[in-house]
């Protein structure tokens, strides 16, 4: 995959890095990666090469401070920034106008898609033709317990390990000095959100955080055709993450629970995410609210 960058700017007066793979097609999928992922991750550029041959261009985004270089203002990125999220819609909209858009979103990226979906309700059915989201911790609250077991330390470690150098450089701009110390002793995302999330994007604790930023509650006002696959072995995510009801109870929602899948793996050949994502937007009836 090759991307040509393109930076916009925020309402708050940060930026964020967009990368397009466009070939001359007359869609575009927007494409919203995981928890310290970006556009250069693996199962993101299989999934542009997959929608590029399925007649769609694409467009990766990366979440502040995800695209190489740190973002301006003080917050990062979180689950529930779906602002950013619709910065970038609206932005392709304005460059691509009346192209039919579509949105894929992974893990962190998926619960903002969903969000976002739920957030816009009927407004979005005249913009966005689909929706396919993967491996999503929609209840952020269990997802969270889930992740502080001793099987996920891995993992666990993976993810404080960046987060933790973010927030150092982040204290160094606004504070100029980094509180080592006390970023050494957070080692799971309740105490990660607890003291920096929640205070930082203006929520009183975790808790409060998880409830506002899960995008389980937003689902029964989506309004647009929406594919979401979780695995049954997903390490990352509790039952509450498997909306059956949601999905029993919604015309537009989608429920595929496979066997196996893992977190974001659903390894074959090609890979089962990156086809079954063409396959459902190519499902979608063009003229569906007006939408080519």
């Amino acid at each position: 995959v090759l991307y040509r960058r393109e930076r916009i700017e925020t309402p708050d007066g940060d930026f964020l890095d967009l990368d397009w793979a466009d070939k001359g097609h007359d869609k575009v999928a927007i494409l919203s990666h995981g928890l310290e992922g970006s556009s250069r991750g693996q199962y993101v550029r299989g999934q542009v090469n997959s929608l590029n041959q399925a007649g769609w261009d694409c467009v990766a985004w990366n979440c502040r401070g995800c695209s190489g270089e740190i973002n301006r203002q003080k917050r990062l990125y979180h689950s529930g920034s779906s602002d950013d999220l619709g910065t970038v819609v609206e932005h392709v909209r304005k460059v691509r106008p009346g192209a039919p858009l579509a949105l894929i979103g992974y893990s962190l990226g998926g619960n903002m898609t969903l969000k976002y979906l739920g957030e816009q309700g009927e407004a979005a059915a005249h913009v966005i033709r689909g929706a396919v989201a993967f491996s999503v911790p929609c209840d952020l609250a269990s997802s969270s317990k889930v992740l502080a077991r001793l099987s996920n330390s891995l993992y666990m470690i993976r993810f404080m390990v960046a987060l933790r150098d973010k927030v150092r450089v982040k204290e160094r701009m606004f504070t100029g000095q980094a509180k080592g110390f006390s970023l050494w002793r957070i080692r799971t995302f309740k105490a990660f959100d607890d003291a920096y999330t929640a205070p930082i994007h203006g929520f009183s604790s975790a808790e409060d955080y998880w409830m506002r930023a899960s995008s389980k509650p937003f689902l029964p006002m989506i309004r647009v055709p929406t594919l979401l696959v979780q695995a049954q072995d997903d390490p990352f995510l509790a039952p509450p993450c498997y909306p059956y009801q949601e999905a029993q109870d919604s015309r537009w929602l989608h429920l595929e629970v496979p066997r196996y899948g893992g977190h974001g793996g659903f390894v074959s050949n090609p890979y089962y995410s990156d086809r079954r994502a063409a396959e459902f937007l190519s499902s979608i009836p063009p003229s569906r609210s007006g939408i080519r």
